[in-house]
């Protein structure tokens, strides 16, 4: 098998989450292809978006998340995404059982006597109603029934796992604070989520899906990304479409065969990525894009910049300006490049009002 070093490793990943240069893709389709944005925090999707696609305008995803075309869901990971309505419809029930899964693991014990089916019943009655609800008000509503539960772990196995849920705009939309108001997926789009496929059609199509987007990658990377069990049977039916690397490790890598696979000498531009970016959290061997010794910064909801294709300092804002955290030496060249998008992004984020980025010492 072709080797496949870091750097090399480093650009395919710039280059499938648009991030070698930026994309004239619209909004849906760029969500649709980076197979979602992780959005708990609800503003960081939009300057994800920015780096990403070029002349992106916040109101352009507004109105996707107004007109139902894309919405905040729970998926990957149990963490919740901004996802298109079409792949959450045709995704979201091979998801179910890591869900519930994910959800048992961290209250186990207090849901050991509830039976999740009667649970799920007793949800759906209390939001036949078409009445959004926060997650502590569908929990109370059905507490009385699992007293012994609490509401806590009554309402995220509600809300995260047993039934299809959108979080509800304003929630989301830009410079917009709002509690998140939950309605069923059903009445908020319209129709039902894709049944269950026994031939696990979705398996494979999120293996493709994966790899345009993140690849070459190891299945232990898809597992990372999806939380699901590595789709080991969903892999080994599309392997024959496949072509296989080893990187540094010796870990096999597959990949799509025509999907771009830049030289490693390629320039990479100076790019800021919100907190939780997929780009870093996509993997479980993070190297390509992140050094071991920072790897934390990627769970902690920092947001970084890459320098070079690496993660080489952390941006926050100050009074408007972008204020910028080296994590190593940036030479001459790399401050100017660094403050010259740090402006850019302190216009986008003050709606023009500064342009200011102060680089601190290392």
């Amino acid at each position: 098998m072709p080797k496949l070093d870091s750097r090399a490793l480093n650009r395919a990943t710039l280059a499938r989450q648009l991030l070698l240069e930026r994309s004239p893709l619209p909004v849906s389709d760029a969500v649709a292809h980076l197979g979602g944005l992780q959005a708990q925090e609800p503003q960081e999707p939009f300057t994800g978006l920015w780096s990403r696609l070029r002349g992106f305008a916040p109101a352009a995803l507004d109105d996707l998340l107004t007109g139902r075309q894309v919405v905040r869901t729970h998926l990957m990971r149990r963490t919740v995404h901004l996802l298109t309505a079409g792949d959450v419809l045709a995704w979201r029930t091979r998801f179910d059982a890591m869900l519930r899964q994910r959800v048992l693991g961290t209250y186990r014990r207090e849901l050991a006597e509830v039976d999740l089916g009667e649970l799920a019943a007793a949800g759906r009655e209390v939001l036949a109603d078409g009445e959004p609800r926060s997650m502590g008000e569908l929990a109370r509503a059905v507490a009385g029934r699992w007293p012994a539960a609490g509401p806590r772990p009554l309402g995220e196995m509600l809300v995260a796992a047993l039934i299809p849920m959108v979080q509800l705009p304003p929630r989301g939309l830009w410079r917009t604070r709002a509690g998140v108001r939950n309605l069923p997926l059903t009445a908020w789009l319209g129709r039902d989520g894709d049944p269950l496929d026994p031939a696990d059609g979705v398996g494979q199509v999120l293996v493709r899906r994966y790899l345009a987007a993140f690849g070459p990658a190891a299945t232990a990377d898809l597992r990372a990304w999806s939380g699901l069990a590595g789709l080991p049977a969903a892999v080994k039916k599309v392997r024959e479409e496949l072509v296989a690397f080893r990187d540094e490790r010796g870990r096999e890598l597959l990949d799509l065969p025509d999907a771009p696979r830049p030289g490693p000498d390629t320039p990479a531009p100076v790019r800021f990525l919100p907190a939780f970016d997929n780009a870093i959290l996509g993997y479980d061997d993070r190297t390509r894009i992140i050094d071991d010794a920072h790897r934390g910064l990627s769970v902690a909801g920092e947001r970084v910049v890459l320098v070079d294709g690496r993660v080489s300092a952390t941006w926050t804002t100050d009074g408007g300006a972008v204020v910028v955290r080296p994590l190593r030496r940036l030479t001459g060249q790399e401050r100017r490049e660094v403050t010259a998008e740090g402006s850019e992004l302190a216009a986008f984020l003050s709606d023009g009002e500064s342009d200011r980025t102060r680089i601190e010492s290392r």
